[in-house]
């Protein structure tokens, strides 16, 4: 994509981001994170920079509106009772001015905090494996990165993140909340749960991990379907896509099963070019319009379409890049969206750096769907609503919890939904661990090898919700119905 530096009033350059193939980065930021996480349109590192000091026309009249902030920063710097550092001042300065916006997307980065930003979107990574927003006064999390440790401890979408090793969140920004998230391999992290119908919050315990890069999965299903499953939008993952396609075709394959489930979004050039896979050349993919109303249009461009049915699974994590694609292939392709409604997300980003290391980002603009749709705080619903089991919304437990006979609270009652899943009989589902639940959960540790204490805990525990997991893979309603829909269009064709 080009870029076009336009000259402000201000002495600083910012860097207004056309929209043609660029890095669309979310200012949901991840936690560990394989790349810029969920996109946001036009947030980019390049080498444009500005000076970290305030601006000399403050001091001339040029700008009376800075005068207080002028004045403010003249007097701590000379009459504060002890020294300052007339950088934190400045770098302050800033960070308030942007949250005063009151906008989640927007942001300060000191320098710490843009170089680990930076080679987020660059590398492998290090941490639990999640991507967060700031939703209010709280951070949210907008989905889990498949395989990781966030995703095997039970983090969902849309769970409240409410401290981290015990200290609060409350009003912490995005950048923030993942320089206190992310840490190195190996290490553990406390995170403090809220989440929707549970009665009170959920502390999980994570180990650290790196985070793996790979971005496209697939497998071959029955009747020749395959399923491709992307998890996020990262350099290769166009490229990954394809080879895939190619794998697939190979193996026979008939129609395909696009899974963009839990997909927070990443890089726009790759989801331009995904959704040109399925979008006939020069239809429109997405539109973006900056305050003005000025709209720009990216449209397809390929040289061929691909030819086979295809569905599209999604659901509240898909967001951003993935909601781009669903939304191309659905009002540019006519192509089926399966599962639940998309996260919603539906604004772009610029960002300027400082010669510091440090730069900020802003909302600059908000991106529509082909038709004009503005789906920001609203989603895509799909076109087949399919929901998941019940037991695939249940809370995780810890394992460093002890449930035992006479125990009762929330824990137990998860505990007790998971054994019925799992095929065992806890008793009445209440909360209260008695007699059958110790003799359900003595059963399980026998048949699977574990030491027969009648008590959950330790391994018994992250084995229980292993099975849980398994059995949600296996009992994928969501794709099964895909499986339904696209043997019907097969038939059809015949």
């Amino acid at each position: 994509m080009e870029e076009e530096n336009k000259q402000t009033d201000s002495p600083e350059k910012t860097r207004y981001v056309k929209m043609r193939r660029f890095p669309f980065i979310m200012g949901i930021f991840l936690l560990v994170f394989l790349t810029a996480g969920i996109t946001t349109i036009a947030l980019t590192f390049g080498t444009d920079k500005v000076e970290s000091s305030l601006p000399s026309q403050m001091s001339s009249g040029e700008h009376p509106e800075f005068a207080k902030l002028y004045s403010t920063y003249d007097t701590l710097k000379n009459k504060f009772y002890q020294d300052v550092n007339e950088t934190d001042l400045v770098n302050g300065a800033i960070d308030g001015m942007i949250k005063a916006l009151d906008d989640p997307y927007s942001t300060y980065m000191n320098q710490e905090e843009a170089k680990s930003f930076q080679e987020s979107i660059s590398s492998s990574f290090e941490g639990i494996g999640a991507e967060i927003q700031q939703a209010n006064s709280f951070i949210k999390v907008v989905s889990p990165i498949k395989g990781s440790p966030a995703e095997k401890a039970g983090i969902k979408p849309n769970d409240l993140i409410l401290s981290v090793n015990g200290a609060s969140l409350e009003g912490v920004n995005s950048t923030e909340a993942v320089m206190k998230i992310r840490g190195k391999k190996g290490t553990k992290v406390d995170l403090e749960i809220s989440r929707e119908g549970s009665e009170k919050p959920i502390e999980i315990t994570i180990i650290r991990d790196t985070i793996p890069v790979e971005t496209v999965y697939s497998e071959m299903l029955d009747n020749h379907i395959a399923k491709i499953q992307v998890t996020s939008f990262s350099t290769d993952t166009a490229n990954e896509l394809k080879q895939a396609i190619t794998e697939m075709d190979k193996q026979g394959m008939k129609g395909m099963i696009l899974d963009l489930r839990g997909n927070p979004g990443g890089l726009l050039d790759q989801a331009e070019e995904i959704a040109s896979i399925f979008v006939p050349n020069g239809k429109p993919i997405l539109q973006v319009e900056n305050r003005t109303g000025e709209k720009q249009v990216a449209n397809a461009r390929n040289n061929g379409v691909f030819e086979k049915p295809v569905v599209v699974l999604i659901d509240g994590g898909s967001a951003s890049a993935s909601e781009i694609v669903a939304a191309a292939v659905k009002e540019s392709a006519g192509i089926k969206l399966i599962g639940e409604k998309s996260f919603g997300k539906g604004t772009v980003q610029t960002a300027t750096d400082f010669k510091d290391g440090s730069n900020f980002k802003f909302t600059a603009a908000k991106w529509l769907t082909p038709n004009g749709n503005w789906i920001h705080s609203k989603g895509i619903k799909p076109d087949i609503l399919v929901k998941l089991p019940d037991y695939a919304s249940l809370t995780y437990i810890s394992p460093e919890k002890e449930l035992k006979v006479s125990e009762s609270g929330v824990e137990v009652k998860t505990a007790e939904k998971m054994l019925e899943a799992a095929g065992y009989k806890p008793g009445k589902i209440d909360g209260f661990y008695d007699d059958e639940t110790e003799k359900a959960v003595s059963q399980f540790q026998k048949d699977h090898s574990i030491k027969v204490t009648g008590i959950l805990t330790g391994e018994s525990t992250t084995k229980l919700m292993q099975v849980l997991r398994e059995k949600i893979l296996a009992n994928d309603t969501q794709l099964k119905k895909a499986s339904e829909v696209l043997e019907s269009q097969l038939n059809t064709s015949k």
